[in-house]
């Protein structure tokens, strides 16, 4: 017995000493940091919990997490019910167009952040002034200019990104219903919507669990997608919190004001990843 146990940690070891390493270190690395004025070269002063206070008078980081936050809510909503939506499409009885159908859908997950920004700011800067000038409406001008569809910009491109990557989780809870409870409910008289809403939707609470968890952290930690497609403009106007703090260490040069930012939106982000969870898991209903 005690030869097994020496053998678990010969073998779990060189995992634990990986993210001591990658994680753990860099982190209270990183909380040292917050707690300095670093430039990034060196410590040049110990100054405490200075650059925590001085979050909350920064207006611009403020209004960016604010952004976040509603993009967030946003993208995290599309991302579900569309994702939802192709997970049952894909699932209906088609033959081999099912495995079309899903490949296509899952494609724009495969395509990078940076890539995806250049494609869509082609879109909405050429493609929908073109439309623009055919139409002659003025909802189609200037989307990237413009502070709301801006925003807008931004959640219809990661939700895009995204729901594809959903329909997959969805797709694998939707093939683990028992079919006999869905025959059931037929027999009784169910229409679809009724099958779907009192017999599917309950026993997908497990699925709503991972999918939330994953939109929601994904969409907080978008950087690349909104350097691509607006690089926060117009006037840091749709500007995101992972932006702000990119900012502030590599252009300022304030790495330790940054790392205290990002200590800050890191336990944002824990908090709310804990209550969702929570909240998600308790509607869970074991088959």
């Amino acid at each position: 017995m005690k030869m097994r146990n020496v053998t678990y940690w010969i073998f779990l070891a060189p995992c634990l000493l990986a993210l001591f390493v990658v994680l753990v270190l860099p982190f209270i690395q990183g909380v040292y940091y917050s707690l300095t004025e670093y430039n990034g070269f060196q410590v040049n002063e110990f100054v405490g919990f200075e650059n925590y206070l001085n979050i909350f008078k920064d207006e611009q980081f403020l209004y960016s997490l604010m952004f976040t936050g509603g993009f967030s809510i946003a993208s995290v909503i599309g991302i579900n019910v569309i994702g939802l939506l192709l997970a049952l499409f894909v699932t209906q009885k088609m033959g081999r167009v099912n495995t079309i159908f899903r490949t296509v859908f899952f494609m724009p997950n495969l395509i990078g952040g940076i890539i995806l920004g250049f494609i869509w700011q082609f879109i909405f800067l050429k493609a929908f002034e073109g439309v623009a000038a055919v139409t002659g409406l003025d909802f189609f001008k200037g989307w990237l200019s413009n502070t709301e569809t801006g925003f807008w910009g931004l959640v219809i491109l990661f939700i895009w990104q995204m729901s594809g990557y959903i329909m997959i989780i969805y797709i694998s809870f939707l093939n683990n219903i028992p079919d006999e409870l869905v025959e059931a409910a037929t027999i009784d008289g169910a229409s679809t919507w009724q099958r779907f809403w009192r017999i599917k939707f309950p026993l997908l609470a497990p699925a709503f669990t991972v999918s939330l968890f994953l939109s929601l952290s994904n969409a907080f930690k978008v950087y690349d997608q909104n350097m691509a497609l607006t690089a926060g403009g117009p006037f840091n106007s749709t500007q995101m919190a992972t932006m702000n703090i990119y900012d502030t260490a590599f252009k300022i040069q304030d790495m330790g004001y940054a790392q205290a930012k990002a200590i800050i939106f890191l336990l944002i982000i824990t908090i709310i990843s804990v209550i969702q969870l929570y909240l998600t898991r308790k509607r869970e209903i074991d088959l």
